[in-house]
């Protein structure tokens, strides 16, 4: 041994300054020297395991760790077997080393939270880091935080929760998990705001080391930017959005979770038009580590939007395999169910698709609202209306929504069954009537089934609601009207009596300005103001312009007070006589001049007066309500400052 130990040193000495200087391959070298010598050198054994991870020779480092068991215990080498696993994907056998690791170091704990982030266990995890920051005193605070605020972006992104825990926004990543939390909170015009900030940020703090490149700024804000699409698509600014999102995946970004998450969202853009795209995009979110890299949920939309384009484009074999694989995943999800549906839809196959959406409510009543709608609008659609009635009134927590009654209203009166929309309103204002009397909804919908029951002469039944709105207001003259009206048809006495309570004229004031009312658009007549009449000395001349009168015209007949309205616009108008043939003028061989024409029409006679604007003949902007798609959303920015050693996860994967 003593011949040996001058070797051995310099192999020590050797991985010491390899070590210091990162050059962690000679370092290997060296202890594998060592190791031939004796091979269970706990020391450097140890020494091995931590170049191989230094190396990325994580599976390499646990088959070292697995084949010494007996040199090896878990006190010792706890943390690298369970950061080994958190690397390799093996999340749920790191968390199983952790917690048998009897001592929680500090950072045993950051990859508690690690892992725990990984397993979307977001309660557990927030308490972990909470702790941490609360009881740590080292340079790794603002890491901390960031991570912190990384698990409140996924919260409220994928359980919409949110929690204020006054975190400052002094670094980009920061600042960009705020506009997440924001995002997911819905608030979206200050979530825009923050990512902009965010993006200052960041360039601000890239523009300080000179060794940085414009194209490795445009990638640290790659994140940032599909961010910021992922916002405008969301507000409706599709054009901007799918721009933005084309200049992400130009610059072919490293993070394979960002580039398939931006493709997904291109592909929710396009919809059932540019499939060719579509088709190339759905590529990219197949790529190699995506399921590492994104949410449950974030992996189910993108197989979901695969399963779609495939309808799309009218592979129904690969469409249905997809469904199955999500069902299998997740039967009680009803997306996969609805587009089988619009898949036997597609085929023709209306009684199938009822049949299958009745079998799914009936095994998963928590999603059956959503169902029990498509199934009412199919069946409308086959015109089976009263079947989709009874659909829709079997939604127990939709009922009595002002849009449930609405529908279900006009459903019933375009089958003309008046006495069932009747009893839709009863049974909804007798529903409000015990749980929000007097409120804003419970009134409306009691002048509602006052005026429908007006409207096709139920009035004796309108009465009750007209006295029940009249109660509560006792001001309210238009209702009191109605409330006369109806009972001078049913009950005379009770009319004269309630006539009593009317307002009489003299108290009324109308405030009608007539000049005003006259000259607003759409008058067809305006009285011609009087001309002011100025005298000057003793004598008056007033000079009047006459037009000609007619040879017919007889003075002491009344003249015609509808005169100064265009014919079309009289009362007593009937329109022209069919089958008087118009007067063949202007008409002649080819070459004749139109010059006749143009001298007997009036209408472009400098004498001829203008026809008055007929009422409601402005023009207006049409405007439309685009419904978004379901998309998918980014994941968040991670933190290139320097970590700690034990510290490995990005901060800000939570924002999408």
């Amino acid at each position: 041994m003593a011949s040996g130990s001058g070797p051995v040193s310099a192999l020590w000495t050797e991985i010491n300054r390899c070590g210091q200087n990162g050059d962690f391959t000679r370092a290997l070298k060296a202890v594998n020297k060592i190791l031939h010598e004796n091979k269970d050198d706990v020391t450097a054994l140890r020494c091995k395991i931590v170049c191989l991870i230094q190396n990325g020779g994580f599976k390499e480092a646990l088959n070292v760790m697995n084949t010494h068991t007996k040199s090896l215990t878990s006190d010792m080498i706890g943390f690298e077997k369970a950061y080994c696993e958190y690397r390799l994907n093996r999340v749920d056998h790191a968390l199983k080393t952790i917690q048998g690791i009897p001592e929680q170091t500090d950072k045993l704990k950051e990859l508690y939270g690690q892992v725990l982030y990984r397993l979307e266990r977001y309660d557990e995890c927030l308490a972990v880091y909470k702790d941490m920051i609360r009881n740590s005193q080292d340079d790794y605070e603002e890491e901390r935080k960031t991570n912190l605020s990384a698990v409140l972006a996924a919260q409220s992104t994928w359980e919409n929760t949110s929690e204020d825990l006054g975190l400052p926004e002094s670094s980009y990543e920061l600042c960009y998990n705020a506009a997440c939390c924001l995002i997911g909170q819905g608030q979206l015009s200050q979530a825009m705001q923050k990512l902009q900030k965010a993006e200052e940020l960041c360039r601000k703090s890239l523009a300080e080391d000179s060794d940085v490149t414009e194209e490795d700024v445009e990638a640290e804000l790659a994140i940032i930017h599909s961010q910021m699409a992922y916002v405008m698509q969301l507000q409706g600014r599709t054009e901007d959005a799918l721009q933005l999102y084309n200049q992400v995946i130009k610059l072919k970004p490293s993070d394979v979770g960002l580039l398939a998450v931006t493709a997904n969202n291109i592909i929710t853009i396009n919809k059932d038009q540019n499939v060719f795209d579509s088709k190339k995009k759905v590529k990219l979110t197949s790529a190699e580590g995506v399921e590492h890299k994104l949410a449950k949920k974030q992996l189910q939309a993108i197989e979901i939007n695969k399963a779609l384009l495939a309808m799309y484009t009218n592979q129904a074999d690969q469409c249905n395999k997809m469904l199955a694989s999500l069902q299998t995943q997740n039967p009680g999800h009803p997306r996969p169910v609805l587009i089988k549906v619009a898949q036997l839809c597609r085929e023709k196959q209306h009684n199938k698709a009822i049949e299958l959406l009745q079998r799914f409510s009936d095994q998963h009543p928590e999603s059956a609202s959503g169902i029990k709608l498509t199934m009412a609008q199919l069946y409308v659609t086959q015109g089976h209306v009263t079947k989709a009635c009874d659909i829709l009134k079997s939604i127990e927590e939709m009922k009595y929504k002002p849009g449930m009654i609405s529908a279900l209203v006009t459903m019933y009166t375009h089958e003309e069954d008046i006495d069932s929309a009747i009893d839709v309103f009863t049974q909804a204002i007798q529903y409000y009537q015990s749980e929000q009397p007097g409120s804003a909804i419970h009134l409306s919908l009691v002048r509602e089934a006052a005026n429908y029951k007006l409207k096709y002469g139920r009035k004796k039944e309108a009465t009750s609601d007209l006295e029940q709105l009249w109660k509560q207001n006792k001001k309210d003259v238009h209702t009191l009207a109605q409330l006369i009206s109806a009972y001078s048809l049913v009950d005379q006495d009770k009319a004269k009596a309630l006539s009593k309570h009317l307002p009489s004229p003299d108290t009324m004031s109308f405030n009608v300005d007539v000049d005003e009312l006259e000259n607003s658009h759409g008058a067809t007549y305006i009285r011609k103001k009087a001309a002011k009449v100025v005298a000057k000395n003793t004598k008056l001349f007033i000079f009047l312009c006459s037009g000609k009168l007619p040879k017919n015209y007889d003075p002491k007949s009344t003249p015609d007070p509808e005169r100064w309205l265009p014919m079309r616009e009289r009362s007593y108008y009937r329109g022209k006589k069919k089958g008087k043939k118009k007067e063949q003028v202007g008409r002649g061989t080819q070459g004749a001049t139109s010059g006749a024409c143009a001298e007997l029409d009036a209408s472009k006679s400098a004498s001829s007066p203008p026809t008055s604007p007929r009422p409601g003949s402005g023009t207006g902007t049409a405007t439309s309500n685009a419904i978004p798609p379901r998309q998918q959303k980014p994941a968040a920015a991670g933190a290139t400052r320097k970590k700690a050693p034990q510290k490995k996860k990005k901060g800000g994967k939570g924002g999408w």
